[in-house]
């Protein structure tokens, strides 16, 4: 089927960019806004990012704050991932995993983790692609699919759950 050809073709083409392609200077916030679609594979009318979404993962401290009004490539490396990870996590759960990922090392040996895990993930899912599958073929495809992204979660939801036990608990305050 062409459609399933094209899927896997872009699944094996397409990836966020290289830490060094992105912008070296500073981007306010319309340009941030305005790179980030192009970092991640999309199909129909998804969730577009927006600046409330952008300043809400900061809130949450899934991300660094802007340096001023400006964005680096940290905060692209961070974006990337955040919009990559909350299409199967909670924003809460992605803050937590990329805090995990990040003690220790310098954001582009994140970025560049993240990029070799997307990598190898979307080769996978393009290697279980038949481009010549028939249309009756597509529901047992689909569920196939479904059913490994639902194994991939539940060890991801049990692997969280021991970062979240070994992850030092704030003090709270005591009157």
């Amino acid at each position: 089927m062409e459609e399933i050809r094209e899927l896997k073709e872009r699944l094996e083409r397409e990836r966020p960019v290289e830490w060094e392609a992105f912008p070296d200077i500073g981007l306010y916030m319309d340009q941030l806004i305005s790179y980030m679609p192009r970092q991640l594979i999309h199909y129909g009318e998804g969730e577009s990012l927006t600046s409330a979404m952008v300043n809400n993962y900061i809130k949450d401290g899934a991300m660094p704050r802007a340096e001023g009004k400006r964005y680096s490539r940290t905060h692209l490396a961070y974006l990337t991932a955040l919009c990559a990870l909350k299409q199967v996590l909670s924003v809460k759960d992605a803050g937590l995993l990329l805090a995990a990922a990040s003690e220790g090392r310098p954001p582009q040996k994140l970025y560049e983790q993240f990029r070799e895990e997307l990598d190898r993930a979307l080769d996978v899912t393009a290697g279980s692609l038949d481009g010549s599958a028939e249309a009756e073929e597509l529901p047992g495809l689909a569920l196939a699919l479904a059913l490994r992204s639902y194994a991939d979660r539940l060890a991801c939801q049990r692997i969280l759950e021991l970062l979240r036990e070994r992850r030092p608990q704030p003090e709270k305050n005591r009157k």
